[in-house]
């Protein structure tokens, strides 16, 4: 009935589809729908500003001595406001749309597991990898290395990354017509998994030969540039430094 009165209305035109996607229910930790100790509906800007609060506060606590104790720069509150509302943002695309899910400031903001956090630091990770392996001083945009003319495949952790690589299409082709964001995250989940896998078994500053060094820049460089397109799909953008 809504569909038709859309179309009535003319708010439907060309080959445009519509179609109706349900969703689970989300709960606070003890299981209940989700809700203020009053029982009123909780604002989405409460919940973005106090997952922005405690992203600051693991900023805060996480800084050397020699910075300024207690207030952050504008680029770490920047750095906050991003890992704190992509923490939210995540965490409800993460799930099964179908699913009823408990939400957690706790499991949304850890750095370990599927989460924004998690990928944030995966990609800042690699850029500093080529920061390191290029020369580049901190503070400034990575410069992303030329393609190298050739891939060496000398593990099977390059071949299992390469893998996982190309098959990007194919999942944002599954998205599209079966309408499950999960799994871009767990896309996402699966290709930083892949990458620290190849890091761990293939040195990329210390590659023995400049050839492959350079390879294994240009894995770093698309491993890179795959995180930063699906989380920008998902509406988070990334940084090169957290």
């Amino acid at each position: 009935m809504v569909f038709a009165a859309a179309d009535k209305a003319g708010f439907v035109t060309g080959d445009a589809s519509l179609e109706h996607v349900p969703f689970g229910l989300v709960q606070g930790e003890d299981g209940k729908k989700f809700a203020t100790r009053s029982g009123d509906t909780v604002k989405l800007k409460d919940l973005l500003d106090e997952a922005v609060r405690i992203a600051g506060e693991d900023i805060k606590s996480r800084l050397s001595d020699d910075e300024e104790e207690g207030e952050l720069t504008e680029a770490l509150e920047e750095v906050a406001r991003t890992v704190g509302i992509g923490a939210v943002k995540y965490a409800d695309l993460s799930m099964n749309r179908e699913s009823n899910y408990k939400f957690s400031y706790g499991r949304m903001l850890s750095l370990n597991g599927n989460t924004a956090p998690y990928m944030l630091y995966a990609y800042a990770r690699i850029c500093g990898i080529v920061r390191k392996a290029t020369g580049q001083p901190e503070g400034k945009g990575v410069v992303w290395p030329e393609a190298a003319p050739e891939i060496l495949i000398t593990h099977d952790s390059e071949k299992q990354l390469i893998r996982n690589l190309v098959k990007l299409p194919d999942i944002l082709s599954e998205v599209e017509s079966e309408l499950y964001p999960n799994r871009l995250c767990d896309y996402l989940f699966e290709t930083s998994q892949k990458f620290n896998q190849f890091y761990e078994n293939c040195p990329v500053n210390n590659a023995e030969t400049p050839e492959l060094k350079a390879s294994r820049l240009s894995l770093c460089t698309v491993s890179a540039a795959t995180i930063r397109l699906v989380m920008n799909l998902i509406g988070i953008p990334v940084v090169e430094k957290l």
